[in-house]
């Protein structure tokens, strides 16, 4: 109760009820505290979610949060030790390098002299995070009133998705075996590293690792002065996320400059509480969005679009080409090197947003990683084309001798299945021919998912309906003049004579309505 309370007293002082700018939710995210910071830091990654003027705003949220006082980080080391500090660590340096949502990062040394960096979990970080998401569940609407309408994604996705990030960043022991993960599919590349982990000290709620002595991958002042060329060190750490995306399926989903140094002649990468993985099915079709928006195949980035996305409702192909041709167009018509990924993804989401089509979890991950890699690369090597290194990484690895033989494996079964569909249609066509006979058989047609199709195909029907009306009318009234039906006009008994008129107001009806249609293609 008392959480909410100073959460409605921030909410006051802010002046929500007069409205939200960007500058105001990232105030007031700010005063709310550790979760709500990392809500907005999601958010910030999401312009499918909330305006691009957010988004912006967002991402200059502070990504350190107030530290614990040592007193706190020295008792909560020594129940994850189950004994005093000082038993296995010499020095624990008071000042921590990093403070963050979770957990807080201090330089230590071994007994045995060893620099290493301990992470420590915050005291009932997990509780607290947990009734925070609740009091945001119910305080939802507060915050939808800088959200698009037309989305198919909503803040209850966002904070899902913010939830599971956090509650694996909770075990510290998975971000250890991500580390030696990483090392382990990442040792023979001799330009990318990451820090050892020591699996015996660390556990659920503390991380024990090696000290990296290097240089912040955005400190480009102190790179050049160390005689590091840029424009190499950019396209190594471009190519290596491809590989960790296309190849590992294995990768690090939040590469921001911070978790990223340079040591001797090695990238290292850091911090891999936030991973992603990619099932063969995502990697592929990944791959084939990749290559289809290079090579201007509208075909297979429609279908691939389709396979990829969750589709919320009916989904008019005809306007998705449409849209489709005309993004793959105009980015046809633009140099690769000058072009930005982000803008490309934030395009290619307005037209799923648009169409009602969301991506799915792990692939929303991916795609926040590549802008988020994209965006370091760019600092350190304007001029690299990143789009460029993803479509070559793609078409080199496209007939490796491991998917040649899957894909003859595939052919080959596919081949199987013909020829006993083959062997089998003799006698489908027999049933056929019985069930026909007994009035049994049935087809179900379907035209277009187009709406438009639909209406046209509704409205001839509806015209040959009217035709079929005219024309029982006109048979029915000369049947009639036959007859020697009593009560007669012009000589015509009357029924017929009404039925002459009413048949002669639906042909003209018919006519007009036909040439008015003629007139309008």
């Amino acid at each position: 109760m008392s959480r909410m309370i100073d959460i409605l007293h921030i909410l006051k002082k802010n002046e929500i009820v007069r409205g939200l700018t960007p500058e105001k939710l990232k105030k007031i995210l700010e005063e709310l505290g550790p979760t709500f910071i990392k809500f907005g830091q999601i958010l910030s990654m999401r312009p499918d979610v909330i305006p691009e003027e957010y988004c912006k705003e967002l991402e200059t949220l502070r990504t350190n949060v107030d530290p614990m006082d040592f007193s706190v980080v020295t008792n909560e080391i020594e129940q994850e030790c189950g004994r005093p500090w000082k038993e296995v660590f010499s020095v624990i340096v008071e000042e921590p390098l990093g403070s963050a949502s979770i957990g807080q990062v201090h330089k230590a040394v071994l007994r045995d002299g060893k620099p290493v960096v301990i992470k420590i979990q915050r005291p009932n970080i997990k509780q607290i995070m947990q009734d925070d998401i609740k009091l945001c569940r119910r305080g939802l609407s507060i915050l939808n009133v800088v959200r698009r309408a037309d989305d198919a994604i909503d803040l209850h996705t966002v904070l899902d998705e913010m939830w599971e990030s956090a509650q694996r960043e909770f075990d510290f022991l998975q971000e250890g075996m991500n580390l030696k993960r990483f090392y382990e599919l990442n040792k023979n590349v001799s330009y990318v590293t990451c820090p050892k982990v020591n699996l015996e000290l660390t556990t659920s709620r503390m991380l024990v690792m090696e000290y990296i002595e290097g240089i912040p991958i955005n400190d480009i002042a102190a790179l050049k002065k160390n005689g590091y060329n840029l424009n190499d060190l950019g396209k190594k750490l471009a190519e290596n996320y491809v590989k960790q995306v296309l190849e590992d399926a294995f990768f690090h989903a939040d590469p921001h400059s911070g978790n990223i140094s340079v040591r001797g002649k090695q990238i290292v990468w850091m911090d891999l509480g936030m991973t992603g993985e990619l099932t063969e099915r995502d990697r592929a079709l990944f791959s084939s969005a990749v290559e289809a928006i290079a090579l201007g195949d509208v075909y297979d980035l429609k279908d691939t679009i389709l396979a990829i996305g969750e589709i919320h409702g009916e989904v008019d192909q005809n306007a998705l080409y449409t849209d489709l041709d005309l993004f793959v167009s105009r980015y046809a018509k633009m140099d690769f090197k000058s072009l930005k990924l982000t803008d490309l993804m934030n395009d290619i989401r307005q037209i799923l947003n648009r169409h009602h089509i969301s991506m799915g979890k792990g692939l929303t991950m991916l795609i926040r990683g590549v802008m988020t890699i994209e965006s370091v690369v760019k600092d350190i090597s304007p001029s690299l084309d990143f789009l460029g290194v993803f479509t070559k990484y793609v078409q080199k690895h496209s007939f490796s001798l491991h998917e040649l033989r899957s894909d003859l494996k595939m052919k080959q079964m596919e081949a199987l299945h013909m020829m006993k569909k083959t062997a089998d249609l003799p006698g489908n066509i027999a049933d056929l021919l019985k069930m026909t006979v007994h009035g049994q058989t049935r087809f179900n047609v379907q035209l277009s998912d187009s709406k438009e199709m639909l209406h046209n195909v509704n409205q001839i029907i509806n015209r040959a309906i009217i035709a079929l009306i005219d024309a029982a009318l006109l048979i029915a009234s000369s049947l009639l003049c036959l007859s020697d039906m009593k009560g007669r006009i012009l000589g015509i008994p009357a029924l017929g004579a009404i039925g002459y008129l009413l048949a002669i107001v639906l042909g003209v009806y018919l006519l007009i309505d036909t040439l008015k249609r003629a007139r309008d293609k």
